[in-house]
C-alpha cells in the first residue's frame, strides 16, 4: 500500500493532535486513537474499530470468548435494541460486519459519506454500553456452536488444521482455535462474555480507522463528540508466553469422512518485529510468492501440471503477528499418488531452491505480483482501512507500510536461497495428514454465511 507523508502538525479545537498527512491521526484524552485516510474518489466512507484483543488473550477453559463477544456486540444497548445495529446500517445504504482473529477483534461499516456521523454514534454507543442479556446469550452461544460444527467439525480440512496447530504449539495460546473448543462453548456463560467486554472493550485498548471521502478535521470533531465522553480504564497486565524451541518433527493424523487426503507441513518461521532491521521475513514472503504466487509459480507448474503428483499444492506464510510464526506447505495428491509422494515432491522443490537458488526472472515476476497486489488494495476504501488496521494490530506502525514494500523490492536471490536453507528444518516441522474415511452417504453441509 503506497502512503506518502508530509511533515505537518494539525491543530483541532479541544484535541491533542500530532498528525502526518495523509493519513491524519489524533488521540483523544481517553486514549482512543483516530486514524483518517482521505480518499475523494467515491462518495463513501469506511469506519473500522479495532480492539487489541483476540483469542491469544484467552485462557484455558475460556477459549472462544473473544469470538462469542463479537457476536454479542450486535445484541444491543439501552439505546439500540437487539439486531437494530445491522438494520440501521442497512437502512443508511451501507454494509457492516465484524471478525475475530488470534490477535484482534474488529468491526466495520461502509456507508455513504453523509451517514458516517450515524455509524460513529452507533459504534461509540456499544463500545461502553453493551447489554449482555442472559437470554440473548443463550440463543447466540447456540449459533456459535453451530458455526463451529459447520466450519470445523464437519470440515475435514479445517479439523486437520485445528489439530495440527494444537500439536505445533504447546505453550503459546495460538494452540487454541479462535472459535473455541466445543466443551468451552458449552460451559460458557453470559457472565464470562460480560467480564471479557468490561475488561477489554475500553477506548484505550482500541483505535478507529476511517477512510473515504471525508475531511479529517470534521472526523476528529465527530470522534470527540461521540467517543470522547467514554471513559478509559487500566488494562490488566498481559504476560508474554514464549513457545519453547521445538526439538524434533511432530506428526498428527486425523481420520474423517472425506473424498481425498490432505497434507500440511508447518515450519516454525520468523515474524516481522522491526520493519527496518529485519530481513528474513521479507525473503520468506518472496520465496512464498515464487513457489505459489501465480499460475506459473513453481508448485503449480511442476507438481500439478508437469509431474501430476498433486491436484493442488500451495504455501501460506503471514509475516505479521503478535505471536510466533508458521509457514505452511499444503496440498492434495493426485489420483494414484500418495501423501508420501506429495511430501517427497514438496521437499524436492524446497531442496531445489536450497541447492540451485532462484532465477532473476522468477524473482522479478514475484516482486511484480506482490507490488500489483498491494497496489490493487488502493482501489478499495475497505482495503485501505484493513491495511492500516491490521499492521497496527500486531504492533507495527502504519507509517512504515511504504518501507515494507521497499524492503520487499530489495530482496535478493541470495537472500531467498538463504532462508530456504535456514528455516526448512525438520526439527521445527509439524506434519498433519488427513486420512479420508468412507463417506457416510449424508449430504455434506456447506458452511453457512456467518458474521465473518
Amino acid at each position: 500500500m503506497r502512503l506518502k507523508y508530509l511533515s505537518a502538525v494539525l491543530l483541532a479545537a479541544g484535541l491533542s493532535t500530532a498528525a502526518l498527512a495523509n493519513p491524519y491521526e489524533t488521540t483523544l484524552a481517553n486514549g482512543l486513537r483516530i486514524i483518517v485516510k482521505e480518499d475523494r474518489r467515491a462518495p463513501t466512507a469506511v469506519q473500522m474499530v479495532w480492539y487489541r484483543i483476540g483469542s491469544t488473550d484467552e485462557v484455558d477453559g475460556a477459549s472462544g470468548v473473544a469470538h462469542v463477544l463479537e457476536h454479542m456486540m450486535f445484541k444491543g444497548t439501552p439505546n439500540v435494541g437487539p439486531g437494530e445495529f445491522n438494520k440501521r446500517v442497512a437502512a443508511a445504504g451501507g454494509r457492516d460486519n465484524a471478525f475475530t482473529s488470534r490477535d484482534y477483534t474488529a468491526y466495520f461499516q461502509q456507508v455513504p459519506k453523509e451517514k458516517l456521523d450515524d455509524v460513529m454514534q452507533l459504534e461509540a454507543d456499544r463500545m461502553r454500553h453493551l447489554t449482555v442479556d442472559a437470554k440473548e446469550f443463550a440463543q447466540e452461544i447456540k449459533v456459535v456452536m453451530e458455526e463451529r460444527r459447520m466450519r470445523t467439525d464437519d470440515n475435514p480440512q479445517a479439523k486437520l488444521f485445528e489439530q495440527m496447530n494444537a500439536v505445533a504449539f504447546q505453550a503459546h495460546p495460538y494452540r487454541r482455535p479462535i472459535i473455541g473448543w466445543m466443551n468451552d462453548l458449552e460451559t460458557m456463560t453470559a457472565a464470562d462474555a460480560k467480564a471479557w467486554y468490561h475488561t477489554w472493550y475500553v477506548p484505550n485498548n482500541a483505535y478507529v480507522v476511517i477512510t473515504g471521502d471525508v475531511d479529517h478535521k470534521a472526523v476528529f470533531a465527530l470522534a470527540e463528540k461521540y467517543y470522547g465522553p467514554l471513559e478509559g480504564r487500566a488494562l490488566p497486565a498481559r504476560k508474554q508466553q514464549i513457545e519453547p524451541a521445538q526439538e524434533g518433527t511432530r506428526r498428527v493424523n486425523v481420520k474423517a469422512p472425506a473424498e481425498l487426503p490432505v497434507l500440511i507441513m508447518g515450519y516454525k518461521a520468523p515474524i516481522l518485529r522491526d520493519i527496518d532491521q529485519d530481513s528474513d521475513p521479507y525473503a520468506l514472503q518472496m520465496l512464498a510468492a515464487i513457489l505459489d504466487g501465480h499460475d506459473a509459480a513453481r508448485f503449480n507448474k511442476k507438481l500439478v501440471r508437469e509431474d501430476k503428483v498433486a491436484l493442488s499444492a500451495g504455501i501460506d506464510y503471514d509475516n505479521t503477528a503478535r505471536g510466533p510464526g508458521m509457514l505452511y506447505l499444503h496440498g492434495t495428491p493426485s489420483e494414484g499418488k500418495t501423501v508420501a509422494d506429495l511430501e517427497a515432491a514438496l521437499r524436492a522443490e524446497i531442496a531445489r531452491v536450497q541447492q540451485e537458488g532462484v532465477s532473476a526472472a522468477e524473482l522479478k515476476r514475484a516482486k511484480a505480483q506482490l507490488l500489483a497486489s498491494e497496489t490493487y488494495k488502493l482501489d478499495s476504501m475497505f482495503g485501505q482501512a484493513m491495511e492500516i488496521g491490521q499492521i497496527e494490530a500486531v504492533g507495527l506502525p502504519y507509517q512504515k507500510l511504504d518501507r515494507m514494500l521497499e524492503k520487499l523490492q530489495k530482496v535478493s536471490a541470495a537472500e531467498v536461497q538463504a532462508v530456504a536453507k535456514k528455516y526448512f528444518n525438520d526439527d521445527a516441522l509439524t506434519i498433519g495428514v488427513l486420512e479420508p474415511q468412507p463417506l457416510d452417504g449424508k449430504p455434506r453441509r456447506a458452511a453457512a454465511p456467518g458474521r465473518h
